[in-house]
């Protein structure tokens, strides 16, 4: 907590230097005040001030009869405040510095073009560094006020967003793929938001506008997270890695909530530059910088708060992992949503990762939109089916908000909503040779509380086995396809072991003709889904 209030303290100081009061809240249920004591703005060259108010008529520009908002939280990617009683606030600033309202419950922030919200102020005197691709222009010197306004909206405690692990588009070819595979059948979805969990481009930053014209379509406020492809590549120090994904999506640290949910998005891709080979590379850590802004951020959140944390990297792929979940350990509800592995899969970390909570915390790393790269044989529409490694075909998550309480639900791309597993049995079965036949079933949101039960022509459930293999139904792709003339290019990626993969054997003794597989899975919220499979059991050789 030093790192908290030294930080807070510098802020409050600087507010009395320009006159104002820092922390009064309005609402303390949403927020808390800041520490009040003494400190230094030392090393503070400039200071952001203004004031988040209620935009009545919605232009963005504050009138007359346009009121400060209480206790709503502004930060410089670092520090945190509230506003007074007016609705204004005081920042230092150091340098090249995102100025950032966190929109609070029942409020929202513009959105601009292609439903992007606009909830930042970048400033950057002498713009970005020459880059292969574009970054801030000038700003100039700071601004006398970096006023944010806010419109008021209804946010139930139930609520519902869309969650997309990386569209990884590299052309705008596969920009066209992932509206026609994914966005077309969401025009219009019922839903408060949705986020993109990083790896927006496949490197091909110039592409940031189409694939934000083909989600717009949606219809909803969208939300970005960094990722390794969505950087300046040429950049010689993390600093500036982020340059166009900032000029594009703003801040890549920020936090906001909706309805009873905190939501706390993370960059946790650390670039640095090897002088020797002249390139650059990744590593998943997340910034001091960036933990002292969670720190601060969640100094204001109840304890009892619902809070999601969104990045890119999965937390076991942090070389800081432990040091970034201490912040969050003694919250009791708490969810965490990665992507980047190009498989789904579900972690619930304990003292054997590092999580020093009370119980195990929930860690999902979600499905990507692209699947693999945009990979496999295509459709009757062009289109590559793109099958995960793991065996799941790509799609989105479906998450649905109640409170403190959460629910998940997987979607494959333009398939119905019972499309949740898939079951494999082998061909050429032999009546009276059936009993050494493995079935298995990738359940594709699957995971280690899952429970997975099969029958046979209506006989009695028996519990199937989780196995770590891959899966034989994508085995079986990968193979067919390098038999195609010409094969798909590039070809799938090699199979892995699934963490969504479960298996059992059939009766021994089914008779020649036709029977009826049918499998049940029951995820942790106790919901069923059901999938059955028909096999033909031919006759045994005279």
């Amino acid at each position: 907590m030093d790192a908290v209030r030294s930080t807070r303290l510098r802020d409050v100081a600087f507010a009395l230097l320009v006159g104002l009061t820092l922390g009064a809240c309005a609402e303390p249920k949403a927020v808390a005040p800041a520490v009040p004591s003494t400190g230094d703005v030392a090393g503070a060259i400039d200071g952001a001030t203004g004031t988040v108010f209620h935009d009545r008529d919605g232009d963005g520009q504050r009138d007359a009869d346009e009121p400060g908002l209480s206790g709503v939280r502004v930060s410089n990617g670092r520090d945190v405040v509230a506003t007074d009683a007016e609705g204004r606030y005081a920042l230092a600033v150091e340098g090249d510095t995102e100025i950032f309202v966190i929109k609070p419950r029942g409020w929202m922030v513009p959105t601009g073009e292609h439903n992007l919200p606009r909830y930042f102020y970048l400033h950057r005197p002498d713009g970005s560094p020459t880059s292969r691709d574009p970054g801030i222009a000038p700003t100039g010197p700071l601004p006398d006020a970096i006023d944010f306004p806010l419109t008021p909206q209804d946010e139930p405690d139930t609520f519902r967003a869309l969650f997309f692990g990386d569209t990884q588009v590299r052309t705008e070819r596969e920009v066209e793929w992932l509206d026609a595979d994914i966005v077309e059948q969401l025009v219009g979805f019922d839903g408060a938001f949705g986020v993109t969990l990083g790896d927006l481009v496949f490197d091909s930053l110039h592409l940031f506008d189409d694939l934000n014209r083909s989600i717009a379509r949606i219809g909803l406020p969208w939300f970005s997270v960094v990722g390794n492809h969505d950087l300046n590549s040429d950049a010689r120090v993390d600093e500036l890695a982020n340059e166009t994904f900032n000029r594009v999506y703003g801040p890549a640290d920020y936090a906001f909530d909706w309805g009873p949910v905190h939501f706390v998005v993370l960059d946790d891709v650390f670039w640095s530059w090897n002088e020797e080979k002249n390139r650059g590379g990744y590593r998943g850590r997340a910034t001091e910088e960036t933990l002292a802004f969670i720190e601060n951020d969640l100094a204001f959140v109840p304890k009892d708060t619902l809070t999601v944390f969104l990045m890119h990297i999965p937390l076991k792929g942090l070389d800081n992992a432990t040091k970034l979940m201490a912040l969050f350990a003694d919250r009791p509800w708490t969810l965490s949503v990665s992507a980047h592995t190009h498989f789904a899969q579900e972690h619930w970390l304990g003292a054997g990762d590092g999580w020093t909570g009370e119980r195990p915390h929930h860690h999902v790393i979600n499905v990507t939109t692209c699947g693999s790269w945009w990979r496999g044989e295509r459709d009757a529409d062009g289109i590559p089916h793109t099958t995960m490694r793991d065996g799941g075909p790509n799609g989105y998550t479906i998450v649905t908000f109640d409170g403190a309480d959460y629910r998940l639900d997987f979607r494959a791309a333009r398939e119905p909503a019972d499309r949740q597993m898939n079951v494999h049995v082998p061909d050429g079965l032999v009546a009276g040779r059936t009993g050494d036949t493995r079935v298995h079933v990738n359940v594709f949101a699957g995971g280690d509380r899952t429970r997975v039960d099969m029958r046979v022509d209506g006989g009695d459930w028996a519990a199937l086995d989780q196995v770590r293999e891959p899966d034989p139904a994508y085995v079986a792709l990968v193979e067919h396809e390098k038999t195609l003339n010409p094969p798909p290019k590039p070809a799938l990626p090699a199979p892995i072991d699934c963490p969504h993969l479960w298996a059992g054997t059939l009766p021994g003794n089914l008779p020649a003709g036709e029977h009826l597989i049918e499998v049940r899975a029951t995820d942790i919220w106790e919901r069923r889904v059901l999938s059955s499979r028909a096999l033909s059991v031919g006759a045994a050789d005279d």
